[in-house]
């Protein structure tokens, strides 16, 4: 048998009225209490969430991986569940936090996030299944990598399981959003990148963003979304050439 926990509910935000009701909501089943970091929102952010009960704090931004850190840092509890505020729990995903929540035996937990790209729930493209591990005690676990896409990396003596469920992902309402935020995150992928003292070369940059689209259209089965799924497979090979068109800009000395 494991134990019983408390868990912090941990949300970063930037301007998501629209999203951070649903966010916070799905977290209340499960969560003994619910912290939002905001990067100083000039919405009605604030005001939702100190209405639904939320600690609020704001800190400014210095990227997903700081701030993400700094969000956790916040908690009162060291089992904590972060999502971003465009994300909430399914039912089934609830159900199996509050199984663990009770009976908790593990350092850290995967489930899969479940993608919804302008009204269409992705089954394929290299979407899903997207294994994440949001459910974890922080003193095993911290968020690393590049910006804009960290991740929780634990401890190598940390004990990690999966649990069945799906985090409900509400993406982009416009092929336009995709195809803009695809282009903003390859430039800060590039400056992260740069800062490692990482390279590349005219050869990567055209052979990479091809064998992208290939291994997300047919190997991951993007052809199965549809047209959906065409734009998305299309437009993570436009992110990948950018990327590395940015990282050979910046190692020339150029601006971006």
């Amino acid at each position: 048998m494991g134990k019983a926990v408390k868990i912090s509910g941990v949300i970063i935000t930037f301007n998501e009225e629209r999203n951070i009701e649903r966010c916070i909501n799905s977290l209340k089943p499960v969560c003994d209490e619910i912290v939002v970091v905001d990067s100083f929102s000039t919405d009605r952010t604030k005001e939702i969430a100190q209405g639904l009960g939320a600690i609020f704090i704001e800190n400014k931004w210095n990227g997903f991986l700081d701030q993400k850190n700094f969000a956790q840092s916040k908690a009162s509890h060291d089992y904590v569940l972060q999502l971003d505020a465009d994300e909430e729990l399914s039912d089934k995903l609830q159900s199996e936090v509050l199984r663990v929540k009770n009976d908790w035996k593990h350092d850290g937990y995967f489930f899969n996030r479940y993608t919804n790209f302008c009204g269409k729930w992705i089954n394929h493209s290299g979407w899903y299944p997207d294994a994440k591990l949001r459910l974890y005690d922080r003193r095993k676990g911290l968020w690393s990598g590049l910006d804009p896409h960290p991740r929780v990396k634990m401890d190598e003596d940390a004990s990690i399981g999966k649990i069945k469920g799906d985090i409900l992902h509400y993406s982009f309402t416009s092929y336009e959003d995709l195809v803009n935020v695809s282009a903003s995150y390859a430039k800060q992928a590039a400056m992260a990148m740069k800062q490692m003292g990482k390279r590349t070369s005219n050869f990567k940059m055209i052979v990479s963003p091809p064998v992208r689209f290939l291994n997300d259209y047919f190997i991951k089965g993007g052809f199965k979304d549809g047209f959906e799924g065409f734009i998305i497979c299309k437009t993570s090979a436009y992110y990948t050439f950018l990327k590395y068109m940015y990282l050979k800009l910046l190692n020339q000395g150029k601006s971006i």
